[in-house]
């Protein structure tokens, strides 16, 4: 299992509330856009990463996580298995504190140099389906 529920908790309420989403785009059939949407109920700052750059949520979109001109705290991937490495390693030189890979995402070595950098990072897990069960210990 790669995202026990200690590392699951503190990435939703420690590491910080900005979180990049990569693959989030304006189409409302994807499941990156009501994850995103839950991100904000919970009060997470949604930076929409996909190639058309478009402004999801009310938040402006970056064609890729370098493009964004601020810190990013959490990397949400949103992208098949093998483009998740990728993202993983841009999400480390970015300097995210934290990299989360959703449902159906897994790429252990990519884990394995996330961990190495020190980032906390969950794969094949949902943050809309977590946070609900953060009030429960």
């Amino acid at each position: 299992m790669y995202g026990d529920e200690a590392t699951i908790r503190r990435i939703l309420t420690e590491k910080g509330d900005t979180w990049a989403v990569v693959g989030l785009s304006s189409n409302r059939g994807r499941a990156a856009y009501g994850v995103a949407q839950a991100l904000q109920r919970f009060g997470k700052r949604v930076v929409p990463v996909h190639p058309k750059a478009e402004t999801v949520h009310g938040e402006q979109g970056y064609a890729s996580l370098a493009d964004i001109p601020f810190d990013v705290d959490v990397v949400d991937a949103f992208v098949n298995s093998e483009l998740a490495g990728a993202v993983a390693d841009e999400a480390v030189a970015k300097g995210a504190k934290a990299v989360w890979f959703q449902l159906g995402v897994v790429d252990e070595a990519a884990y394995e140099r996330v961990r190495a950098a020190g980032l906390d990072m969950v794969m094949d897990r949902c943050p809309a389906i977590e946070i609900p069960r953060l009030g429960r210990d």
